[in-house]
């Protein structure tokens, strides 16, 4: 058995430098040959990468109505390498001012849920659907779309009309770009201004790159990404997120600016209609963080775009705590059921998360017309999530999040911001899926705001239904005083079915299903009568009536069985993984066998082995994913439990030797169903789940070997936290450096292929990584190669970069671990 530990003095007093390598350049292996061309798979693979999509769907607010679009999901490798800038955490695509590499949908047609007719939007030929917004009423939608030069807005009607508005470009690049009015008439939008040419570069920089720091706070590594970094970049920035706010009125075509352009991140009008709440970020602008820490002035504004109240002046939080949250309002927003109240969420802890104070968080409330002192309404002993904050139909009624970091632990509350009062409604274990009640089901009123869907005294509440025979979804009516539930619809364990949304009525909705061997559509489904029914399950029947027909466009895959199997680890932990078995399996053959994992973190013992997914789900491959083996008589573990236990200032201290015990009992249960060879097993991760994959070629000999991408190796390049991680490298150096298995990368005997994005931009993942620890290796006389995919980011998306990449993974697992 390999050691699990070094010690500081042991430790290399040089740094190893970065070596960059051509896409399949190869360590010392005579057996397997230099390759700097692309390569692709076997045809068959290829049928299965390009096999029709399944459309994306958006369902009308009265559920009477379906738009579908097909997805176009792999770009060209010419297409990723088009022109493009990284702008203050965005990377812009200058052609269109939206983001780099991203596509919609094509060929978008509406279908009607009673009876399934369906009417195609004629959109130009090469146009892509963006985004879409429907009325209130459902009878009219704007889409977003993506033309050659710009993405333009279009408006349309359930009857099958669509016009594009003439003289609008959009800007997505800081804040929505189209949403209705309160009239559910006319449409607020952020459009590109009247601007010229994009501004010239330099002939030369105009000074060189500079950072300083004095007496500066730590922050979370995670800000640095895509940054600005030189002047031309500031101008660049304030060029392509300059928009201006207008009102378009789809009847006549008429635009009206509201307000000098700038750069808008956030604008919304009262439920009333009679002010605006708008935000702007304002320079100058930073190079340490990215364009949502920026300045931010909040102000609310009259229809005749007037200052009314500057509602604050946030400066730039360049400093945020890791784990940490920023000073000043936070999420400032409309209250659902009120003409025209603002709500916020402040810090009282100065956003820092290790505070010792009674309460870390207060819900404030500002009315019209916004020129008095803000009032307090609710003070929070942990943090308070504003993004999970939902107005009920009636009253005062206001559900709250609050976040326990330390236990990792949901409190939800119901407030009545009417009469002062709150109450703890349900709290949870975060990891605890098993428990999850589910999220408010919501609806739409009249003006467009969004409250939870309430019936008398209860609120429709939809959830994955985890258990340990899979997620089962269901559908409940959860009383607001008592907090008991009525089950109105669960999925039978034969099928994965999931509520989309209500269709005309309460007893009415549409319904996604699908089996591990039918393909999923939509149905028309309708509540009946109560039934009997043990505990958990369903109370009422069930009638279905369908509204989409599609076929199965990869027949073949349905040959692959899938298990879920549950086991446990030496120490207790329970503990579980998906089975997949290949075409034409014979029950008790060993096989080869590809364990795929990511390692996740909780709390304790009860919530670190239930089940995630189901065996029931339709079966797609996407990408350079790793069931592609299942194609060439491998056997495949998904979703193989990793736990890592611990609060989460201590979980990392024992990262390793919990790997070693997770992987341990994945291998021993295995081989004890005769699945997997002992002898033939590779393990592969992506991300965090790189890191898993060396640290367990470097501290077991479990596998035969491994496949690890767009890893992190080196965690002491991440000073200020990871992951869960708040502590800093300072103040938890041994966690650090132990679990960094470029430390231990002379321990590595077992093949590993690297793979990694040669324009990784997600901070603890940066190329270099993969570059310094392929050198780790091979200079320690390891088995290595390394592949850098030119103009990929943390996933791949080129259809060449996948063809490649699946063909690296195969032909790796191939020789090292099926041994042909």
């Amino acid at each position: 058995m390999k050691r699990y530990f070094m010690t500081l003095s042991g430790l290399l007093a040089t740094t190893l430098g970065a070596f960059v390598l051509l896409p399949g350049a190869v360590a010392s292996d005579a057996d397997m040959e230099l390759v700097t061309a692309w390569q692709s798979p076997p045809e068959d693979l290829l049928d299965v990468l390009y096999a029709a999509q399944l459309p994306w769907v958006w369902t009308a607010p009265t559920g009477e109505y379906l738009l579908l679009a097909d997805p176009a999901l792999y770009p060209s490798l010419a297409e990723l390498a088009a022109p493009m800038y990284k702008l203050a955490g965005i990377r812009v695509n200058p052609a269109l001012n939206c983001v780099h590499g991203r596509h919609g949908g094509t060929s978008p047609r509406l279908v009607q849920v009673d009876g399934g007719a369906v009417t195609p939007l004629d959109l130009p030929d090469g146009a892509e659907v963006h985004g879409v917004a429907f009325t209130v009423d459902g009878n009219h939608f704007a889409l977003t779309v993506g033309h050659s030069d710009h993405l333009g807005l279009w408006v349309g009607s359930v009857g099958g009309e669509l016009a594009e508005i003439e003289g609008v470009a959009l800007n997505p690049l800081l804040g929505n770009p189209v949403q209705w009015l309160p009239d559910q008439e006319r449409l607020l939008v952020l459009r590109i201004p009247e601007r010229g040419a994009e501004p010239s570069p330099p002939a030369i920089p105009a000074g060189p790159k500079v950072a300083e720091g004095i007496g500066a706070a730590a922050r979370s590594t995670y800000e640095a990404r895509n940054l600005l970094q030189t002047a031309y970049d500031d101008v660049l920035f304030d060029y392509y997120c300059k928009s201006e706010l207008v009102i378009v009125d789809p009847l006549n075509g008429s635009v009206s600016v509201i307000g000098d352009g700038t750069h808008y991140c956030n604008a919304e009008f009262s439920p009333d209609g009679e002010y605006i709440l708008v935000e702007y970020v304002v320079g100058p602008w930073s190079h340490e963080v990215a364009w949502w820490r920026f300045a931010l002035e909040i102000e609310v504004w009259s229809t005749e775009d007037k200052l009314v109240a500057d509602i604050a002046s946030l400066p730039l939080a360049d400093a945020v705590p890791a784990h940490g949250v920023n000073v000043g309002p936070r999420s400032v927003s409309w209250r659902a059921t009120s003409p025209h109240e603002l709500y916020w969420v402040e810090a009282l802890d100065d956003g820092d998360p290790v505070a010792e104070v009674p309460h870390r968080d207060r819900l404030m409330r500002l009315c019209a017309p916004f020129n008095g002192q803000a009032e307090e309404v609710f003070r929070a002993e942990h943090r308070l999530l504003p993004w999970q904050m939902a107005w009920g139909e009636q009253g005062g009624t206001l559900m709250l999040c609050e976040y326990e970091r330390m236990r990792r632990w949901f409190y939800v509350w119901l407030l009545d911001v009417d009469d002062g009062t709150a109450r703890l409604w349900y709290d949870r274990d975060v990891g605890d899926r098993y428990g999850d009640p589910g999220n408010p089901v919501f609806r739409r009123l009249a003006n467009g705001q969004g409250v939870m869907h309430q019936t008398g005294d209860a609120v429709y509440f939809s959830g994955t239904g985890a258990t340990e025979q899979g997620d089962r979804p269901f559908l409940d009516l959860r009383n607001l005083e008592t907090g008991e539930t009525e089950r109105l619809f669960r999925c039978d364990p034969d099928r994965y079915e999931y509520f989309q949304g209500f269709a005309g009525s309460e007893n009415r909705f549409v319904l996604r299903s699908e089996s591990s061997t039918d393909v999923p559509n939509y149905y028309l489904a309708t509540l009946g009568e109560e039934i009997e029914a043990s505990a958990g399950e369903a109370a009422r029947a069930l009638s279905m009536e369908p509204i989409t027909r599609f076929e199965d466009p990869i027949p073949q895959l349905r040959e692959i069985e899938k298990r879920i199997v549950h086991f446990e680890r030496e120490d207790g932990v329970p503990l579980s993984f998906h089975l997949y078995l290949p075409p034409g399996y014979e029950e008790g053959t060993p096989l080869p066998t590809v364990v795929d994992a990511y390692p996740l973190e909780y709390s304790g013992t009860t919530t670190a082995g239930q089940v995630r997914g189901s065996a029931q789900r339709f079966m797609r491959i996407y990408g350079a994913s790793h069931l592609y083996f299942l194609l060439r008589g491998y056997a495949v573990l998904d979703r193989t439990s990793m736990p890592m236990l611990g609060d989460p200032e201590t979980t990392y201290d024992t990262f390793v030797p919990q790997l070693v015990a997770d992987a341990e009992a994945v291998v021993a249960k295995a081989v004890e169903m005769g699945v997997a060879d002992p002898e033939r097993i590779g393990i592969m991760g992506h991300s965090h789940g790189a890191l898993m994959v060396a640290n367990l070629l470097a501290h077991t000999d479990l596998f035969q070997a491994g496949i690890a991408r767009s890893g992190s190796y080196n965690k002491t390049n991440q000073p200020f936290g990871f992951q869960s991680e708040r502590r800093s490298l300072f103040e938890a150096r041994d966690a650090y450096i132990q679990l960094s298995p470029t430390f231990f990368a002379d321990q590595i005997n077992e093949p590993i292929l690297i793979i990694h994005g040669d324009d990784d931009s997600n901070p603890g993942t940066l190329t270099f990584q993969s570059e310094v620890f392929f050198e780790a290796v091979r200079g320690s006389g390891g088995t290595a190669r390394l592949v850098l995919l030119p103009f990929e980011d943390h996933g791949y998306r080129a259809q060449e970069s996948l063809e490649h990449v699946l063909w690296e993974q195969l032909r790796w697992f191939d020789e090292y671990v099926k041994g042909e």
